[in-house]
């Protein structure tokens, strides 16, 4: 089975499914990332190459057969012809044919999030696209921070046990030094290990990550 997680940023991905990944890459699933945005000159070119250097060591934690970069720009996809982004999207789908797709989901506060959700949903149409399942996956510290009634909640559906993983997901999180901030910030492996607790208990387990089904077919 091949897997594709796209992440608008660089640790996106690894808050989001990282325990998932893990799971399904040590059951001999093809996990393929794909980081859809780079810093441009609003960035430190120092800043984005370390995020890259992290990325790939977070992936090699978590089995990650293979990790794409696109290369849009970050904080700047609204500025961008959306034919293009949904064209770029496309071709990484084309290319890897996954199975099961994870997109970012599309009321998470950071606008790149949600014009990638979009793009996503496009790129991935019935009849063009391989993938039988679509998932959006929660951020903390995007997801949960947007304006409550005013956009789509984030209402989870679909589990995943990731007791087994929740250590090799922090590992993975903590690769992210450039990301991480201290408790009781959001992006802090106490809070992390929160949210796996809160969302295991929706479903009698220790931990688990949480998504929402955009749309699967039965086999």
């Amino acid at each position: 089975m091949r897997i594709l997680v796209i992440a608008p940023h660089p640790d996106d991905e690894v808050f989001g499914v990282g325990g998932t990944m893990a799971k399904y890459a040590a059951a001999g699933s093809e996990v393929h990332v794909l980081i859809v945005t780079k810093g441009d000159d609003l960035f430190d070119p120092e800043l984005i190459r370390r995020g890259r250097e992290e990325a790939i060591a977070a992936h090699r934690l978590l089995g990650v057969a293979r990790t794409h970069f696109a290369d849009l720009p970050s904080i700047k996809l609204d500025t961008l012809p959306h034919h293009q982004v949904n064209d770029r999207i496309g071709e990484f789908l084309d290319s890897i044919e996954p199975q099961i797709l994870f997109l970012p989901f599309p009321g998470d506060v950071n606008r790149d999030h949600q014009i990638v959700h979009h793009s996503g949903m496009v790129a991935s149409r019935p009849m063009r696209s391989s993938a039988q399942s679509i998932y959006a996956y929660e951020v903390l510290s995007a997801t949960n921070w947007n304006s409550p009634g005013l956009v789509p909640a984030f209402t989870p559906n679909v589990f995943c046990d990731i007791g087994a993983f929740i250590d090799l997901k922090i590992s993975a999180a903590s690769t992210y030094m450039s990301q991480m901030k201290s408790f009781p910030h959001e992006r802090s492996p106490e809070s992390i290990m929160a949210l796996s607790r809160y969302r295991g208990g929706f479903i009698g387990m220790e931990h688990a990550e949480a998504f929402m089904c955009m749309r699967s077919i039965l086999p």
